[in-house]
């Protein structure tokens, strides 16, 4: 690759890798992240952390813990656990990830997502519509979502989509309490140890958590959106402050680890909606 070519990568990443970047930012070394099946971006974000500064990171990924000394030897057709990785492993347990045997939640991050997102970060995985038996839209389920976002030290909410049909001001289910009706200790007050969500990371924004009434609040905007464009895809009001920064690009360092070895195939690249198609509601 050129000298010229690598000082445009991150002018030309792709709003999935700029996500990943920014969720990899925000990892810490020795910290255990766990991943879910279906979520290409905080995949992709762990192993970037993983290798541009997290050494002593545990990574988790469909419950298969592992230490992965040369990611990009892995094969990756598709993001998600495939058990070739071990064969490229420093070390590797399958049986690590049973709740009943995990140690030391606070230093473990997880990532989970949502077809609801309410304004306190409660997300719905169950389905849409007012039956639960006959479901207008059935999701995946909550699977093992409710245990660790109650026990890990702080979550992740990221999303594939950003429009009001995901936002919304009730969620039909809840099968991941954020912070219930906003009190600042509504999770404590439920007897939750765990710290609860930290960011909700869309494809057009990065969103945090007011302090006085845990509200989802405006935090960043991707490059080339405006905070007009995020609200009008919101189903509810969104706490804006008078100055809202760009989100910050990766690095020309992350983006080539990202190409050449967490995402050689380009998946991050692909099908991601650019300004002309991104849905208005």
């Amino acid at each position: 690759m050129s000298t010229d070519s690598q000082s445009t990568l991150a002018a030309n990443c792709s709003r999935q890798e700029l996500m990943a970047a920014y969720l990899a930012r925000d990892l810490e070394d020795g910290e255990r992240l766990q991943v879910g099946v279906g979520l290409p971006v905080p995949e992709a974000a762990v192993r970037l952390a993983h290798l541009m500064h997290g050494p002593n990171m545990e990574l988790i990924f469909l419950g298969a813990r592992m230490n992965v000394g040369y990611l990009e030897q892995i094969p990756m057709p598709e993001f998600g656990w495939d058990r070739r990785v071990v064969r490229w492993s420093e070390s590797f347990s399958d049986r690590g990830h049973r709740f009943d045997q995990v140690k030391d939640w606070g230093n473990r991050v997880f990532f989970v997502g949502g077809i609801q997102v309410d304004p306190h970060g409660n997300t719905n995985l169950i389905g849409v519509g007012d039956d639960y038996k006959k479901l207008r839209f059935r999701g995946p389920g909550s699977v093992g979502t409710p245990t660790l976002t109650t026990y890990v030290g702080r979550y992740y909410i990221v999303l594939n989509t950003h429009t009001a049909r995901t936002f919304v001001p009730k969620c039909d289910f809840i099968s991941t309490v954020g912070w219930g009706d906003g009190d600042p200790q509504f999770r404590k007050n439920l007897g939750f140890p765990g710290g609860g969500p930290r960011y909700c990371v869309t494809p057009l924004c990065v969103l945090d958590f007011t302090e006085n009434d845990k509200r989802l609040r405006l935090k960043s905007v991707h490059p080339g959106i405006s905070v007009d464009e995020v609200c009008a895809n919101t189903g509810f009001d969104l706490v804006i402050p008078e100055q809202v920064p760009e989100t910050p690009r990766p690095s020309e360092q992350q983006m080539r680890v990202l190409r050449e070895r967490v995402d050689p195939q380009g998946r991050l690249r692909d099908g991601v909606p650019q300004p002309s198609d991104r849905p208005k509601s």
